[in-house]
């Protein structure tokens, strides 16, 4: 991990717009590939995918020789895993499922080191050096760099956002196009024009709050420019096995077109 290049939440505060994928295959060659391609960052998917906290920590290794941020996506705000995550060395947590204000400071609480939060200490982990060094720079350096973002997903969560995202030393709130269609009443009808609305609603909300927002990318260009033209920052595309089978997808269609007779 090197301390010296500048971090991604820096990034997203100087005002940046960064891209990156969701990772589920717990594979740290996969990962490493999908990082050399040039990706900003890569959120290793542990709700959703079966990778345990061991492969996690490869995956962040191998996201993050190649200059790349490693983020952890957990399924809730929980204390222990938030933990385990930052000190196998990733860049920042996102908690999924987060509907309250309360949901949201607890995620801080935990991901972050006194002043700012209440993390547990040991600098004896990858993110610590393993050596116990300086503590004080460490802790410093930890809470300077370290994302924390949440997930809302529902409709208690929609409903909100307005205090989830002025939560103090929150760093992102993350809306799914889908999960916003699904809360209100219009499942999977992303392009409709009261989701978009609600979607750019959302991003102006997150924005005032002086954080970042983020979203997802289901299909094209055009859908990253209009969500760049809302003022989201942290973009994310299909998920790595959707990407690979698309690929191989393609090649079966190339070679029964050719052997077509």
């Amino acid at each position: 991990m090197d301390m010296n290049r500048e971090s991604l939440k820096q990034r997203l505060r100087n005002g940046d717009t960064v891209f990156g994928i969701w990772c589920v295959i717990p594979s740290a060659s996969a990962i490493n590939i999908i990082a050399s391609a040039g990706f900003d960052f890569v959120i290793i998917d542990l709700e959703h995918g079966p990778a345990s906290f061991e492969t996690a920590e490869e995956m962040v290794r191998a996201a993050q020789s190649e200059g790349v941020a490693a983020i952890i996506r957990l399924g809730q705000v929980n204390e222990e895993y938030i933990l385990k995550v930052l000190d196998i060395g990733a860049e920042g947590v996102m908690a999924a499922h987060v509907s309250s204000h309360k949901d949201a400071q607890e995620a801080v609480d935990f991901a972050k080191y006194y002043p700012e939060g209440k993390r547990g200490f040991s600098p004896y982990t990858r993110a610590g050096r393993y050596s116990g060094g300086n503590i004080t720079e460490h802790a410093r350096q930890q809470n300077q760099r370290t994302i924390m973002g949440v997930l809302v997903e529902g409709k208690e969560g929609i409903e909100n956002l307005a205090e989830i995202s002025s939560t103090p030393n929150l760093d992102l709130v993350y809306i799914g196009a889908y999960d916003l269609s699904q809360a209100l009443g219009m499942p999977g009808e992303v392009g409709h024009p009261m989701v978009k609305e609600a979607m750019k609603d959302a991003v102006d909300t997150i924005r005032s709050a002086g954080i970042s927002a983020g979203g997802y990318v289901a299909k094209n260009a055009d859908d990253i420019r209009w969500m760049v033209s809302l003022g989201m920052q942290f973009i994310t595309y299909l998920p790595d096995c959707a990407l690979f089978h698309r690929v191989c997808r393609s090649a079966v269609d190339e070679f029964i077109s050719a052997t077509d007779s």
